[in-house]
């Protein structure tokens, strides 16, 4: 089976799985029950699909998928919109998606418009991020929070896996560390061409078992705001909402913001960590 079918396949066993015939609406069918969530026979009938037809979808048989059969199995299984952009990756024939992705050995370049959106943010912690999650650009306060240089080339992804400064320093790491991994799933489905990417993911997946359960996981996120809290050795507990901005024409760059409420504890000691050696390293 191809591997993108596989991925398919897996991504909807997945969430079936996840869903019992109560939470879908729906009378369980009768008989012995082998799989925690819905069987293949109860979620075709759910999408309005032959049990034949549906079997095929999962085992990588079907070839073309039309989109209303995708909208249907998305609303089945109560998709979210990044599941639902996911299902479509996968189910797009791998030609198709090779066309409308950059080729994989193109160096990307940090944004200007992103560089000079960070230079002025130079009193919180600030990254830019190209799509495997290599360190395009930094500024000195995230080197003095994190603790690692973290300079340009650097991949971000193996600092939160590979570095145990990472786990020491962030407090909440373990919802950092997933939603890392769901983001990676995220990007192998729309990169399928991508060596590099799935070389990094295999690597992580067979050094951390941590990074392997994740993925069987088959969860799937886009980048989001959400909270990250940091023990600094010197300045003590640290509290961040970190905002995501991309600009328009580098889709695949995000500036990544560690914000902070300006009377906070955080802001008064991030005042003090801006007179070290912080300059924006680019």
């Amino acid at each position: 089976m191809p591997r993108d079918r596989a991925a398919l396949g897996a991504f909807l066993r997945s969430r079936r799985d996840r869903l019992t015939p109560s939470q879908a609406g729906i009378e369980a069918f009768p008989g012995a029950r082998r799989v925690p969530g819905l069987r293949r026979e109860e979620l075709a009938v759910l999408a309005g699909l032959s049990p034949d037809y549906y079997s095929r979808l999962e085992q990588g048989r079907q070839a073309n998928i039309s989109d209303e059969v995708l909208d249907a199995l998305a609303r089945a299984l109560r998709l979210d919109e990044v599941e639902r952009a996911h299902l479509r990756d996968l189910a797009a024939p791998t030609a198709r998606r090779r066309a409308a992705t950059p080729h994989a050995a193109a160096v990307q370049r940090p944004d200007p418009g992103l560089l000079r959106v960070m230079r002025t943010l130079d009193h919180v912690p600030v990254l830019l991020l190209g799509h495997r999650g290599e360190v395009l650009a930094r500024n000195g306060l995230l080197m003095a929070v994190l603790g690692r240089p973290l300079e340009p080339g650097t991949s971000f992804v193996r600092f939160m896996f590979q570095d145990p400064v990472a786990r020491e320093r962030i407090v909440n790491w373990q919802d950092f560390a997933s939603a890392t991994v769901a983001t990676m799933r995220r990007e192998t489905a729309r990169r399928p061409q991508d060596t590099r990417l799935t070389v990094l993911v295999d690597e992580l997946r067979t050094a951390d078992a941590d990074v392997a359960r994740w993925w069987d996981d088959h969860a799937v996120r886009d980048y989001a705001s959400v909270a990250k809290r940091i023990q600094h050795p010197t300045a003590g507990p640290l509290t961040f909402d970190i905002e995501i901005v991309c600009a328009p024409n580098e889709p695949d760059q995000r500036l990544v913001v560690y914000t902070c409420d300006p009377d906070s504890t955080t802001a008064r000691v991030l005042l003090i960590l801006a007179s070290w050696d912080t300059a924006p390293h680019l």
